[in-house]
């Protein structure tokens, strides 16, 4: 198992995600959902290579995987690292993913970031 960290974007967007669920479906559902975020992140670390790759493959990200939240439209966009998985985005399946600035996804940050929080 290797340790999740979550860039300052999949941060800010896991919040924006929970707070848009909690205004439009109540705080059940983002209760529900921030359960879900934590799960997908569990299974990412458990077993970085079971992500798609097509998608950074398509959008011209070399390395990106994709993993679908279970029971919401959402797909975390990550990459495995040698010692973590570096989670740079979640992004809504109701995004277009050519509309996503892709500076900041296919930089390679320091080692510093949190994990899973």
């Amino acid at each position: 198992m290797k340790p999740v960290r979550l860039r300052p974007l999949a941060r800010q967007d896991r919040r924006d995600e929970i707070r848009y669920y909690r205004n439009e479906a109540g705080p059940g559902v983002a209760t529900v959902l921030a359960g879900k975020l934590q799960e997908a992140l569990g299974v990412i670390g458990e077993n970085p290579g079971i992500g798609s790759p097509i998608l950074g493959q398509v959008i011209g990200i070399d390395g990106m995987r994709t993993w679908l939240v279970d029971g919401f439209p959402l797909t975390f966009w990550y990459f495995e690292r040698e010692k973590f998985v570096d989670v740079a985005r979640l992004v809504g399946q109701r995004q277009d993913p050519l509309l996503i600035d892709p500076g900041g996804i296919q930089a390679n940050p320091t080692t510093s970031g949190k994990l899973r929080t």
